[in-house]
This record gives structure tokens, sequence and C-alpha cells, in this order.
């Protein structure tokens, strides 16, 4: 079983996202049984909130709920439970590092560089374009999908 827990700044707009645009894929693809699949924050701003209500539409939109999802906290003990540990930007990228003391095994990615893209998911908190987010997430995600499905 392939686990992976997506990484934001707050645990509600994108990492929850990429978290129910994942699990869409996978059933999708009848591969449910082997993956799964969380989100957290980088940070405690939102512990406990639900998923960010634009975003919400924004899944809804697509045939997607994200119904009981709250944002919780990455933790340390999340290094070892995971395969893969995939972050929306560079600043996202640098908490899990800071936390996990470096990234010895190589779990810590860019969920962009599964779309064979370079660069950062914009914040869609801070650009209130949602509908671009989910676009780059939704890509990063076929691509992961593609990636660990393969063999």
């Amino acid at each position: 079983m392939t686990s992976i827990l997506f990484v934001c700044h707050g645990n509600i707009c994108r990492s929850p996202m990429a978290e129910f645009a994942m699990k869409d894929l996978v059933r999708r693809a009848g591969l449910e049984s082997r993956y799964h699949i969380e989100s957290a924050a980088t940070t405690a701003e939102e512990l406990g909130n639900p998923v960010y209500p634009p975003a919400r539409r924004v899944l809804a939109s697509h045939g997607i709920s994200c119904a009981g999802k709250t944002a919780r906290r990455l933790t340390r003990a999340d290094y070892d439970r995971f395969d893969l540990l995939v972050g929306m930007d560079a600043e996202n990228l640098r908490d899990m590092r800071r936390l996990f003391d470096g990234d010895p095994q190589g779990k810590v990615r860019l969920l962009l560089s599964f779309a064979g893209r370079a660069g950062d998911i914009d914040d869609p908190w801070y650009t209130r374009d949602f509908d671009a987010a989910w676009r780059d997430v939704h890509a990063g995600c076929e691509g992961l999908l593609r990636e660990t499905s393969e063999g």
C-alpha cells in the first residue's frame, strides 16, 4: 500500500483539495485498496476547522465531497507513517524538512513535480483563484497516480 500525505500551510485549501482529488482519481482507477491518503498543515492556525468554503465549492463542482474533513497538524511521526509527503510550495517543503530533521529517505516532494513542472501551487487563500489552484492540484495528482501506480 502506498501512503501519501498532502501538506500545505493551514490544511483548509490546497492540501485537502489534493487529498480528495487523489482519492477520487484512485477510486475511479479502481485502486482504493492500494492507497492510504490524508492531508495536514505545517501550522496550527486552522486546527479543527473544516475545508474552506471556496475550496469545498470547487471540489463539489467536480462531484467530490470532503465532508467531515478538519484541519490537522503535521507531526514528526508522519515521516515514518507515510511513503510520500507532498507539499504544495517551497515553504511547505522547508517547514517539513525542518520538522523531520531533513529528508533522509527522500520522501518529501512538491506536488507540481509530478506534473513535470517546477514551482509552487499558489495559495488561493491569498490569490482568491481557487480554480487555478484546482487545475494545478489536479494535474499534480494525475501525475502522482501515474508514477505510483506503475509496476
